[in-house]
């Protein structure tokens, strides 16, 4: 009997060649679950790692912990309890398949007691946090953290159920700790109280927030993480966390979590580097065990107690947190041996020719499988740049499951454009192709920019394009022309990014309204000062500054993409592009875009072929209360001009007079039905 084709290959007769090992990665998935659930069993009911394995207060009273340490020869707990003695009270015994297990009496410990474990193995001993701890501290002294025993009162949720909206998906990219104008570290409550009421009202409706697995490092923005199961305490409690999510929730924001899985800090002490002694407990024993990039470890998925560690790890954030899915990082890394390092990726040869992680592969797909079958509203994007075929594919169609993938060379692109191209240069059939050259049966993220490229050493496109001008012309009374440049294509940009998107579009905090700083954590070369990471919201706040404008274009933009239901769905149909007068137009809907990206050159009565109707302006970027020049009437209605030689395709000419550097967004007005329905009168 033939076996059925899996519908990735259906969708791209291109992939034909390589259907043994697409198929092979599909039915290896179909195994390891197999393997891992039994015939009949579900990933859900075993990735419970994280109930089994940590500390845990039962119902009685009493304690139970437990680890996973295979090549220990004892371990003891330690801590304010013990008063950081090795006493026999606190001594673990082995149980099968390297588990250790201790039983404690209810006074033995307390909520907020301080803990460790001390590990001994042949040859050695060290300390060590425990790797499924909820709650990890940093002394503010000594700067060493410790685990902390953590059973408060079960935290009340207010919001019973949530459902994303993701017609269209619009992320507001943010980080807790440098979200607040102060130079410190922000907290759960603060970003709660401050700045969800500032994303609510800009239209977004989700969040996606960094460097929340707890981390040592500060200034890693949170991905060397060494405690997979606790919130960074940095910022708060794990109960300030939760009543953060919940807020969001009452305001229709989804949040999702920036996880990490692609590797994990080398501290032995903090992290899981030798949690046992042995070098190979968790990653990989070989010349695979260092990332050569990142200087951290490399996760052995081909071992099922990591695929469990992992697996159970999605599942403790979606289900005790609500979190409602995961931007997973790194994903290129994890896919290829070579962790996409040097590689140039230009044609289907090269995800096939053996270079490829496959047990990588198969924990990614059991992954997307466990978030959807726990939510089948979660919401998983993937971090990837090598463009590997059906990451955002259902794992039913042979794919690896994931819901969007970031679209990583867009923002790759604007920043080529502006530090290689004169204004003059700017090609509309280049720009319209890279943001709409993507494969059909799969969703992407689009943006312009995100926290990677405000990093120092970098620059933020407002700043590219406008510079140290930022500092000394950003008054509305000053009518400075490299500003008025910047600004108008910073908008330009935005807008013809958002409105060409297949799935959702991304914006990190600050970009909205031009944040001229880049950002930069504390550390030893500038310090250890927190100048840089923050933001100022000051800025967009003072009336009397153009950021405002910005962000008033910002708001609008977002409003009206999420005013048009399941806007990202609707064909991108181009409906004109001259290279020559840098004009550009497309329709989605009964929305009509239009850019004229000429620097110097406005336009009268310029037509661009629409289909025929009357045609209001809903958005212009020369907008004065965006920071133009209202040179276009937004008042006017738009009826088209019929031309014969273009009647039998239904569209005639939209004429319109087009500024320099400006686009404007039109809406077709339908009839009004001539005999409506009306509702009976009961």
């Amino acid at each position: 009997m033939k076996k059925k084709t899996l519908n990735i290959i259906k969708n791209d007769p291109w992939l034909e060649p390589y259907s043994a090992a697409i198929i092979g990665r599909h039915e290896d998935a179909l195994r390891k679950e197999q393997e891992l659930c039994g015939p009949d069993g579900k990933l859900d009911s075993f990735a419970n790692a994280h109930n089994y394995f940590g500390l845990h207060r039962q119902a009685d009273g009493s304690w139970v912990f437990r680890e996973w340490a295979p090549n220990a020869t004892g371990i003891t707990l330690v801590g304010d309890f013990s008063k950081w003695k090795q006493l026999k009270k606190y001594v673990l015994k082995p149980k099968a398949n390297g588990v250790w297990e201790l039983k404690l009496k209810p006074d033995a410990m307390s909520h907020g007691d301080y803990y460790k474990m001390i590990v001994s193995w042949d040859g050695g001993s060290g300390e060590r946090i425990p790797a499924y701890a909820t709650r990890v501290v940093q002394d503010e002294t000594t700067h060493l953290f410790s685990a902390q025993v953590w059973a408060p009162e079960a935290y009340k949720w207010k919001v019973k159920r949530f459902r994303p909206d993701t017609r269209p998906l619009l992320i507001y990219e943010c980080h807790i700790g440098m979200a607040q104008e102060k130079e410190g570290i922000g907290t759960y409550v603060e970003f709660r109280d401050k700045i969800l009421p500032r994303i609510a009202a800009d239209g977004y409706n989700a969040i996606r927030i960094m460097a929340i697995q707890e981390h040592p490092y500060y200034g890693s923005f949170g991905y060397h993480v060494s405690s997979f199961y606790a919130p960074s305490s940095r910022f708060g409690t794990p109960e300030e966390l939760k009543s953060l999510i919940d807020r969001a929730h009452e305001l229709g924001i989804a949040v999702i979590m920036d996880i990490v899985h692609s590797h994990a800090v080398k501290n032995e002490v903090e992290g899981l580097g030798r949690l046992d002694g042995s070098y190979d407990q968790y990653f990989y024993g070989d010349g695979r065990r260092e990332h050569p990039a990142w200087d951290s470890l490399c996760f052995d998925y081909g071992k099922n107690d990591v695929i469990n560690f992992l697996l159970s790890n999605c599942k403790y954030w979606l289900q005790e947190f609500r979190f409602d899915g995961f931007r997973f990082d790194g994903v290129t890394s994890m896919l290829y041996y070579s962790h996409g390092l040097g590689q140039a990726f230009g044609s289907y040869d090269d995800y096939y020719d053996g270079g490829e992680d496959t047990n990588a592969i198969t924990y990614l797909t059991l992954a997307n499988k466990l978030i959807h079958e726990i939510n089948p509203h979660a919401i998983t994007i993937a971090e990837e740049m090598s463009g590997m075929p059906g990451l955002a594919v259902p794992v039913k169609d042979g794919g690896i499951g994931f819901d969007y993938r970031m679209a990583m060379g867009i923002p790759d692109y604007w920043i080529k454009t502006l530090k290689e191209k004169k204004d003059e240069d700017w090609h509309p059939t280049s720009i319209f192709w890279e943001l709409t050259n993507r494969r059909a049966d799969e969703k992407t993220i689009s943006y312009v920019e995100s926290h990677d490229q405000a990093l120092v050493g970098d620059k933020t496109v407002i700043f590219r394009l406008i510079d140290k001008e930022m500092y000394w012309h950003m008054m509305k009374d000053d009518d400075n022309m490299a500003v008025a440049r910047g600004m108008a294509l910073h908008k330009m940009i935005r807008l013809v990014t958002a409105s060409t998107i297949n799935g959702g579009y991304l914006n990190f905090m600050g970009n909205e309204f031009g944040h001229p700083e880049w950002i930069d954590f504390p550390r030893e070369g500038n310090g250890w000062s927190y100048k840089y990471a923050r933001r100022q919201w000051d800025l967009v706040d003072r009336k009397e500054l153009k950021y405002d404008q910005l962000n008033n274009f910002d708001n609008a933009m977002i409003h009206l993409i999420s005013g048009v239901y399941n806007f990202q769905s609707l064909p991108v149909v181009k409906l004109w592009e001259k290279d020559d007068d840098q004009v550009l137009a497309y329709m989605r809907g009964d929305l009509v875009f239009v850019f004229n990206f000429n620097p110097v050159k406005a336009f009268t009565g310029y037509g661009v072929l629409a289909p025929a109707g009357e045609y209001e302006v809903v958005l212009s970027t020369d907008s004065a209360d965006f920071g133009g020049y209202g040179n276009i009437d937004e008042s006017v209605r738009h009826l088209t001009q019929a031309d014969p030689l273009f009647a039998p395709s239904g569209r005639e000419w939209l004429r319109l007079y087009m500024p320099p550097r400006s686009a404007q967004v039109l809406r077709l007005l339908r009839p009004e039905p001539k005999n409506p329905k009306r509702t009976p009168k009961k």
